[in-house]
């Protein structure tokens, strides 16, 4: 996918991060055990809008994973279907908005795929982010 997302994709996933919706990691934050692995590094942000493990993993962190990323694209297909965007534009814009979301010090994927902590700057994004 090379084209830029569209708009309406865009103010839609935009809305969900604003009101605290599950395309950021608010959501969950309700779980000290997610809360723990953020603060500490071990899962960060992943540009396709889900997330990832960074580094060494355990089936408890495991299971935190899944489970978020389960609801997670649960939500990203129902709100895809809504602005008649496909699964991987919606949770992309979503990724897209959840690294801008990421607070100092917190993980994040990289345009090139490396896992980058997250400075007093704005992070880098992939180029499709609107």
């Amino acid at each position: 996918m090379t084209k830029r997302i569209s708009r309406a994709v865009l103010a839609t996933a935009a809305i969900a991060t604003a009101l605290g919706g599950i395309a950021s990691p608010a959501f969950a934050q309700r779980d000290p055990a997610y809360a723990a692995a953020r603060a500490s590094g071990q899962v960060g942000e992943k540009m396709d809008g889900y997330l990832g493990i960074v580094g060494a993993s355990n089936a408890e962190l495991q299971r935190i994973v899944n489970d978020i990323n389960i609801k997670r694209r649960a939500v990203y297909s129902e709100r895809a279907k809504a602005t008649n965007a496909t699964l991987e534009e919606y949770a992309l814009t979503a990724g897209c908005q959840a690294i801008l979301a990421t607070a100092p010090g917190e993980k994040y994927q990289a345009p090139d795929g490396s896992w980058a902590t997250r400075g007093a700057g704005a992070p880098l994004r992939d180029s499709r982010c609107p």
